[in-house]
């Protein structure tokens, strides 16, 4: 993600392109990436487009991951899902250069979509040949067992670090009981966790996260500065 959007200045599109083939050598093969990353910036599929072009050659060796967001256009009424969803993957497809993505995640739930709909057409894609599996980002534990139960689901993408565990309570027991992968986002906190991130740490305004993540406030940061000196 921040090869296009959301923790300061963006690097040089090639120097992207070839620390994503460096991290493959050093044997990294699970890359996670997302439509929207890059719209923020640039335009939609700008992350999609990167790491397509940094693992053209080495797509039968790489595990690709990426997500989709669903639009106003996607929950209509009458609207049908699976072709709304397919629609979405056929253009991360022809960013990332390939024609199967070995995870397909729904970036968000969607109040106005069933996540048992979402499941359901993500089966008949999986059925299909065009994705490998399927995963939820940041759900409750209700929310999982209710997709997994029409398609069983392969992955979770939540918010999980030392200073917020929440997902030991409910998402962790079950995903160990129906053996989902787990994959946690912001494993050190935004930077919290570095120890490089103080009182005194100045985030860019125009485009990085941290600025406005609540547990990166001056106050927060003091507040939490004993865990810190533990760890």
């Amino acid at each position: 993600m921040a090869f296009s959007h959301g923790y300061g200045k963006i690097q040089e599109r090639q120097y992207s392109i070839d620390a994503i083939r460096a991290a493959f050598e050093y044997g990294c093969t699970f890359f996670d990436t997302a439509e929207a990353y890059g719209a923020q910036l640039y335009y939609e599929g700008h992350n999609e487009e990167i790491v397509g072009e940094a693992l053209k050659d080495v797509r039968k060796d790489a595990v690709l991951a990426t997500k989709f967001h669903f639009k106003p256009e996607d929950c209509g009424k009458g609207t049908d899902l699976y072709t709304s969803i397919r629609r979405h993957l056929e253009k991360s497809l022809s960013r990332l250069q390939t024609d199967y993505v070995d995870l397909y995640y729904l970036h968000r739930t969607n109040s106005r979509v069933p996540v048992e709909d979402v499941a359901e057409a993500m089966g008949r894609l999986i059925k299909n040949g065009i994705i490998r599996g399927w995963g939820l980002s940041q759900v409750s534990g209700d929310t999982l067992k209710r997709a997994d139960q029409v398609t069983p689901v392969s992955a979770v993408q939540n918010l999980y670090n030392i200073l917020e565990r929440d997902c030991e309570k409910d998402i962790f027991p079950y995903c160990v009981e129906r053996g989902i992968g787990v994959v946690p986002f912001s494993p050190i906190a935004s930077g919290l966790l570095s120890g490089k991130i103080t009182v005194d740490t100045e985030f860019e305004k125009v485009d990085d996260v941290r600025s406005w993540v609540p547990q990166l406030t001056r106050e927060n940061i003091a507040g939490n500065q004993q865990i810190l000196d533990i760890i």
